[in-house]
């Protein structure tokens, strides 16, 4: 566990990704093999070039091969894979060239529709670059000429990848080596971003045209009950609308379903692509308008505005018999209508916290 964040403010610290983590690894391994010498750090070049030195836990032969272990840091961004233990075994082969094995704890992919082919490990290009690039270095400056056989493991990866999208995207028996850059940006997100984009990536590819867009469990369990959308179809896209409604200007499917809170789809109705609370908030003055454009009173605008929460804005309203949530609902559907290609009918719901649906806009024909 984490310590506790500390009182006084700091500047957010960055750390490296699980492709990092791996480079260092099997660059540890290799020239264990190749020159008999054991590290306890070593340092790796990022893909922008800059140079990082990265501890090691262990750097060992083995029977037949050599192996090496690092200790994900993930600074400051909230990754599951923080703390856990990513190491690699490299093993010396005639053939030159580098080939790339999932160990323990790294997934495969059995699904059409990501970067990588069905029975790939799930070792992400640039990682496979990163990887490739020090290892043929390496052989250059120590004159080998053969090639390398790469396993990159990472302990208890199945238990972490059940956190992440990996199963719903079809990655099976472990987590993704991942990274564009080599550092982690605290809360950047880019790898949930990246994961809802293969989602619909996928989902699209397995010949899935209609598909939800979810902020969480409970907006999911009432789209398979509307709907009965299989897992594939269902978008866990959390505060990131954004990275859905563009997404499909790319990729575009015939029909979106957007699901989520009562407060949370208010924001979209306001116009914002993250709905998460560090970077939009429920606009009550924005609320009461809507509301006295179907019928509102004076009185239950004023309350509308001086209510506590979106929620209690939302039972005022329906206690008045006023549509509010429709209301809401139609105007994230102009927003979102704004965003995408034409061609794609969407939808809006929204519901409250036991997942009743209490707003919709946008019936599909």
């Amino acid at each position: 566990m984490r310590d506790e964040t500390a009182e006084q403010p700091a500047p957010l610290r960055s750390g490296l990704t699980t492709g990092s983590c791996a480079t260092a690894t099997c660059l540890a391994a290799a020239r264990l093999l190749l020159a008999g010498t054991p590290a306890d750090a070593v340092q790796i070049v990022l893909p922008k070039g800059k140079q990082v030195q990265m501890r090691l836990e262990f750097c060992r032969l083995t029977d037949d091969s050599a192996e090496a272990g690092t200790i994900k840091d993930a600074g400051d961004d909230p990754d599951v894979t923080h703390g856990a233990l990513l190491y690699s075994q490299v093993r010396l082969r005639a053939e030159p060239g580098i080939g790339f094995n999932a160990g323990r704890g790294v997934g495969t992919v059995t699904r059409p529709g990501l970067v990588l082919g069905v029975g790939e490990p799930a070792i992400n290009p640039v990682p496979r670059k990163m990887i490739t690039d020090h290892l043929t270095q390496l052989a250059g400056e120590l004159g080998y000429g053969g090639g390398f056989e790469v396993t990159v493991n990472v302990e208890n990866g199945e238990a972490l990848a059940l956190k992440t999208m990996n199963p719903r995207l079809g990655i099976l028996g472990g987590l993704s080596i991942l990274g564009t850059s080599g550092i982690v940006r605290p809360f950047s997100c880019a790898a949930y971003i990246a994961s809802i984009h293969q989602g619909i990536d996928v989902a699209k590819t397995n010949g899935y045209l209609h598909i939800a867009a979810c902020t969480g469990n409970a907006s999911e369990d009432t789209m398979r009950r509307v709907y009965n959308l299989p897992e594939i179809a269902l978008i866990e896209m959390g505060d990131f609308v954004g990275a859905v409604l563009k997404h499909l200007r790319k990729v575009p499917v015939d029909r979106l379903s957007i699901c989520g809170g009562f407060g949370k789809i208010s924001k979209l109705a306001a116009g914002h692509m993250d709905l998460h609370s560090r970077h939009s908030s429920i606009d009550l003055p924005q609320l009461a308008e809507w509301a006295a454009a179907i019928g509102a009173d004076t009185a239950l605008q004023q309350g509308i505005r001086e209510a506590n929460t979106s929620q209690q804005a939302l039972a005022m309203a329906s206690a008045a018999g006023v549509a509010l949530g429709d209301a809401v609902c139609r105007h994230a559907l102009d927003f979102a209508r704004g965003v995408v290609p034409s061609q794609v009918q969407v939808e809006v719901f929204a519901i409250d916290r036991q997942g009743g649906i209490v707003g919709h806009a946008g019936a599909f024909q």
